[in-house]
Order: C-alpha cells, then structure tokens, then sequence
C-alpha cells in the first residue's frame, strides 16, 4: 500500500517551560492549537527566548506520513512552504526521511508550531501558518493523488472548506480510502457540522483522542466511538495512557496503552496513526495495529519533540516486521 499525507507544512519550535504562566501571559489554553498572526509569533519566540529549544519538521500529517515512511511504507506529502530557510528545512527532511515531497511554493515565510511543552508533558501549540495557509484548492489536480492507495489528512485543513472538501473528492475520484485525524478539539467545535458532514460522505478511518471524540459527538469515549463508527467505516478513539478503542461496524476492540514515561506528548497521535495505517497496510487485525500504534506512541512521548532517534526506529522495526 501506498500512502500520500495532506496538511500543513509546518515546522516545529519546541520549548520546554519551567512551570504554565507563560501560557496564561500569552492567552493559549493549555492542550490546545491556536493560529496566531506574526506579530504574537514574534511574542511568543520573544518571550520564550531563554528557554531551552528543539528545530523539527512537523506538522500533524507530516507527522504521521514520516513515521510510515520510517517503517518501510512508499509515502508523498503534499503542502506549501515558502522560498526561505524553514521552507528548505521542512523540504530536505522529507527527502532525507524517504518521503516524497509534492510542495508548492509561496513568497510568504514558512509556516512554524511553537510548541510549548508543561512540566506534565502536554503541549500546547501557537501555529502560524504562514505559506502552509496558502494551500489551496485550485492547486490541486487529480494527478497529485495518482499511484496512491490511502490519504490521510488532518483534521486542521477544515478550516477551509472549500479545501478539504476538494482534497476529498479528488481522493475519491483515485478510488484512495481516506484517513482523517481531527487534531484538535477545537478545531472540531468551530467546524462541527461541515466536518461532521465531510466525514459521512468521504472518510474512511477516522483517528479522534478523548477531548475531540467528545467535541465531535458531545459523548463520552465509549458512545463517542459508537457515534463516529456510524459515519464511517472503521472509528478510533485514543485515550492517552488508557490505550485506544476501535470499532468498525458491530465489532469493538481493546488496544492496551504501551508503558512509558512520558517527557513531552507532541507527536503521540500523529505516530499512533502510523503505526495503526502500517498495520492495516499490512493486512494485519485491530488489535496488532492498534498494538503498532500504541507502540509508536509510547516511544515517543519519551523524547521531546515529535520524532525520535534510529536507534528506536530500528529496535521497533525488529518488533514488528
């Protein structure tokens, strides 16, 4: 199976914070994604310079298509970047990592996630956008998504409709299945009903943690999972260190968490989603999937940041293949 990604091509500033007030200062709801303009970018790089910082590529479906790439999966990525540094970082990742890259290019600067991770481990993320805002649905063709089995997009393209809606149908026109990550809870109450609708029609697998299952169904994890697997085919709901449930049709099955420490939990569901997309390309049931994904997850909420070393990457490999 081949799969090709579909988001914002970000890149990742990651800081550790001491303690939460600078959450509070800058006004961002802890657990939360925010789009912020370049003026509060340039606050909160200001205000969080001596604090101790990493530089990675990211993006939630970035994320997720190089953790596929990472075990062996042909994978492209689809996004725009701009004509600078960060837009050569994000590209030269893609390529060092396996991935092809389907970029459009912008004479806006490179989208940046300012990530800023509590003492507890829950990131909190002040997203600028930038040149990754100007993906847009007239530059899409049919051609992009040829030679590809799955798609899988993130839920944060929903904030344009007109988008989305247009990077589905060309999905379904390729005959591709469509996995679809809701990545924040609210993203999903500002867009509730369109992506609602956007999921019945076109979506295939959909990847939901607790706050977003709930802010798309208005239930708890469990009835949550039964609301969206009426919408679609196969429904999953993480749980964080309570493991992960997912049901397709009448069928539910228990995925055990993976024991870890976490350090910093940017990444967890993005990775959960590639080792869960790995299993079923691989003709493998729910439960080893859901295993891979926990696995993936587990690891690298271990390390801070959103990927994690050769060293594990090869250690998981001989786990699973």
């Amino acid at each position: 199976m081949k799969i090709i990604g579909i988001g914002n091509a970000l890149v990742d500033i990651l800081t550790q914070l001491d303690n939460d007030d600078l959450l509070k200062e800058l006004g961002l709801p802890k657990g939360s994604m925010q789009l912020v303009d370049a003026k509060k970018m340039a606050l909160i790089q200001e205000k969080s310079k001596d604090l101790p910082k990493e530089k990675a590529s990211g993006g939630s479906a970035a994320n997720t298509i190089h953790g596929l790439a990472k075990l062996g999966v042909e994978t492209a990525f689809i996004g725009s970047v701009g004509k600078d540094d960060t837009g050569k970082f994000f590209e030269e990742d893609l390529k060092n990592s396996g991935i092809n890259p389907i970029l459009f290019y912008s004479d806006t600067p490179s989208g940046i996630a300012s990530g800023m991770i509590s003492p507890d481990g829950e990131r909190t993320f002040g997203t600028f956008l930038g040149a990754a805002l100007e993906l847009s649905a007239d530059k899409l063709q049919l051609q992009h998504f040829k030679g590809y089995d799955l798609l899988h997009v993130e839920g944060y393209l929903v904030q344009n409709h007109q988008l989305l809606e247009r990077i589905l149908i060309l999905a379904k026109e390729n005959n591709l299945k469509v996995s679809l990550d809701l990545a924040s809870y609210n993203v999903v109450e500002d867009n509730l009903e369109f992506l609602r609708s956007m999921v019945e029609k076109y979506v295939d697998i959909v990847f939901a943690n607790q706050e977003e299952s709930k802010a798309f169904s208005g239930k708890e994890p469990r009835e949550a999972l039964d609301f969206i697997a009426e919408l679609t085919d196969i429904a999953v709901v993480k749980l964080g260190g309570k493991g992960s449930l997912v049901k397709q049709k009448e069928k539910v099955v228990v995925i055990d968490p993976v024991k870890s420490t976490p350090l910093d939990t940017t990444g967890a569901g993005d990775l959960y989603a590639s080792g869960f997309l790995y299993g079923l390309a691989k003709n493998m049931n729910f439960k080893k999937a859901g295993f891979i994904g926990s696995l993936l997850a587990g690891t690298v909420i271990e390390v801070m940041g959103a990927k994690f070393g050769e060293d594990k990457w090869k250690e998981i490999r001989k786990r699973i293949i």
